[in-house]
């Protein structure tokens, strides 16, 4: 395995499913599978011992579901214990899954669907590898907004953050990309990915996709 593969854990209770899934991944270039299991208490278990890269998680699974797994990989102290970051893609056969929303607030980077193309999986992979959603902005708003009807004020955190943070914030929040709102704000992309990370650390959010989430939960979008 070189330094720079994508790891990945297949967590699903179906075995021929995973199996399928395994043959897909391993025949792609820069990625390798490195464990499976079939439920979430593994899953939690299987995060902290193999350090995947990307966890691919069913979210309707006996004993512990993907939902509850994907809670238990990013309750903070776990987080904290990490030398690198972990994203969690949930699969799901149903669009636009409740499921999928609640995985997506405690950590998850977006959902696939289980009949999604080869293509779309590595793709998507390769994605929130990156720190970015799977779901396009809009799906990913359709999704949040239905989730998220209740609002809460934002915190003190936000009311913190300078006027050209909470541009980027936004246009971060609309799904924008660097180069995308370096162009709106007439800034290079270095002075973008700059503010993004500020926002980050003084959100305390792990990456873009937990910024789209913070908006939406708080009526910030």
């Amino acid at each position: 395995m070189t330094s720079d593969e994508i790891t990945v854990l297949l967590i699903d209770d179906q075995e021929l499913f995973r199996e399928g899934v395994r043959v897909i991944i391993d025949a792609q270039d820069g990625m390798r599978v490195v464990g499976a299991a079939g439920d979430g208490v593994e899953a939690v278990r299987l995060v902290e011992e193999l350090q995947p890269d990307v966890v691919l998680m069913d979210i309707r699974m006996p004993q512990m579901d993907g939902v509850e797994a994907s809670r238990q990989i990013f309750t903070p102290e776990r987080v904290a214990r990490r030398t690198k970051p972990v994203r969690v893609i949930v699969l799901t056969t149903f669009n636009l899954d409740d499921r999928a929303a609640t995985a997506i607030r405690h950590g998850a980077s977006g959902f696939l669907l289980k009949d999604t193309t080869p293509l779309m999986l590595r793709d998507a992979i390769r994605t929130v590898h990156g720190g970015n959603a799977v779901l396009a902005p809009q799906d990913l708003a359709t999704l949040l907004d239905r989730k998220f009807q209740a609002e809460a004020p934002p915190p003190a955190a936000f009311l913190a953050l300078t006027d050209k943070e909470r541009e980027v914030f936004t246009a971060v929040a609309r799904g924008l990309s660097n180069a995308e709102i370096a162009g709106t704000l007439f800034a290079g992309e270095s002075t973008v990915k700059t503010h993004v990370g500020a926002i980050l650390r003084k959100l305390a959010l792990r990456d873009r996709v937990q910024i789209v989430v913070f908006a939406h939960e708080h009526g910030l979008i």
